[in-house]
């Protein structure tokens, strides 16, 4: 991303710093089938105008009512689904980071939230054999006395 716009200026990006966004071979192919349709960018209302700040809260308001969901209209809820899906899918609180964009791994930790089904998920997994030991095998814990650092 080489340019971003906040409300009609478009400038730098934030922090002045440009990156590469990732995403899914599925989103890339939706892009590039719909891109240039109506003009340069990919969201446009259904009058063909820009999609603004305002149109983009109304798609979200009417998904959020769809969903049975609270309606707030916040289109920074996206960020918190997309680390939170990721995170519930096993990635890493770094690669999160990275695909969002973080500085900060404490900002990432701040988006990830957990469904209940992924907690109970978590839980059941000291449920069976820690994966590559076998019935039997002595695992060493923590460092008591006369272990080896």
């Amino acid at each position: 991303m080489n340019r971003a716009q906040w409300k009609e200026h478009v400038g730098s990006p934030k922090g002045g710093k440009s990156r590469t966004v990732n995403m899914t071979a599925q989103l890339s192919a939706a892009l590039k089938a719909h891109r240039h349709l109506k003009g340069p960018r990919v969201l446009y209302s259904d009058d063909g105008s820009v999609a603004d700040r305002d149109a983009l809260s109304s798609w979200i308001r009417r998904a959020e009512r769809r969903a049975g969901l609270k309606v707030t209209g916040r289109l920074h809820i996206l960020r918190h689904t997309f680390c939170s899906r990721l995170a519930m899918r096993g990635a890493t609180a770094k690669a999160i980071q990275e695909l969002a964009g973080h500085v900060s791994l404490s900002t990432t930790q701040r988006y990830m939230h957990l469904s209940p089904a992924a907690k109970e998920n978590a839980i059941r997994m000291l449920d069976g054999p820690i994966p590559g030991t076998a019935f039997g095998d002595s695992l060493e814990t923590g460092a008591g006395e006369g272990a080896k650092h």
